[in-house]
């Protein structure tokens, strides 16, 4: 494949265009960690709680399935059972990703995503080839092994060292362990792994992953008749696997993106300035 030419889809489209998805991901992010941040320095408790489990404005319950899971298995060696808060909270979020958003969370919540952006962007700019991502299964396996220590330990382990949880508790409270975890992610997908930590690595990932297996929202190579392999989608996609086969009909695929590793964070539609991609939903399988 030849290298990229347009990696930050400006050319030939407006600031806006080549870059709505990505602006949008941010505001949606920065938004998040606002709600929360909103209480500690303002006194404004519209949300209480954290990413892995909230309450808004006193009546929406919010726990993040992954975490959930976790406590439950670890409750399990102490005859505890977690509060109906939290349980309705996981369903409401198992409902919205699993039947609407898929992977999104990945991409549209986690602050994780913001700094593994900023390695990839960087390690672009650089130049940087080297190094060699881990195989995708680790993420998997590490997921089976955070449930499994959950269980035997008896606590949530996991969320001691989740650098989405660290993530977080930075931000609103500082730490160097916080932070330390950040960079550690940040050095990772730069300079050992590209795309290493929420394409190989994260465990949570994994798991939204397989709840969103099929939800309604899908990006389409609609327009795939226009592609005129510059390759800027396969540069910026987190998941670049999952674009061949929609793109170029590999095994009379359709053009749907319904790999449950699409993140749907909107990179491929920003660069490309053929208008290949779209958002649409999983049963529109026209192609231009």
């Amino acid at each position: 494949m030849s290298r990229p030419k347009h990696a930050t889809g400006l050319s030939a489209r407006s600031r806006w265009a080549a870059q709505r998805w990505l602006i949008l991901r941010r505001s949606s992010q920065l938004g998040v960690i606002g709600l929360f941040l909103l209480g500690p320095l303002f006194g404004l408790w519209w949300v209480k709680g954290n990413l892995a489990s909230s309450l808004s404005f006193d009546v929406l319950p919010l726990s993040d399935p992954f975490v959930l899971a976790q406590s439950l298995l670890a409750g399990l060696r102490h005859g505890l059972w977690p509060a109906a808060s939290a349980l309705i909270g996981a369903a409401i979020v198992l409902a919205f990703y699993g039947l609407l958003a898929g992977r999104a969370y990945c991409a549209w919540v986690c602050p994780v995503n913001a700094v593994t952006d900023a390695a990839a962007w960087l390690r672009r700019r650089l130049k940087i080839s080297s190094g060699r991502a881990p195989s995708r299964q680790l993420r998997h396996a590490l997921l089976a092994c955070v449930l499994l220590a959950a269980a035997a330990l008896g606590s949530p382990v996991w969320e001691q060292v989740n650098p989405v949880t660290l993530t977080q508790r930075a931000l609103i409270f500082g730490g160097s362990l916080a932070w330390g975890a950040l960079a550690a992610v940040f050095l990772f997908d730069l300079l050992v792994a590209p795309r290493g930590w929420c394409g190989h690595v994260c465990p949570m990932g994994a798991a939204y992953a397989l709840i969103g297996a099929k939800p309604l929202l899908r990006v389409s190579a609609a327009h795939s008749g226009r592609c005129n392999d510059c390759g800027d989608c396969f540069a910026v996609c987190p998941e670049p696997q999952i674009i061949v086969g929609p793109l170029k009909a590999k095994q009379d695929a359709g053009p749907l993106i319904l790999a449950p590793d699409c993140t749907a964070c909107g990179r491929c539609i920003d660069v490309c300035d053929s208008s290949v991609f779209r958002f649409t939903h999983r049963f529109d399988t026209r192609r231009d």
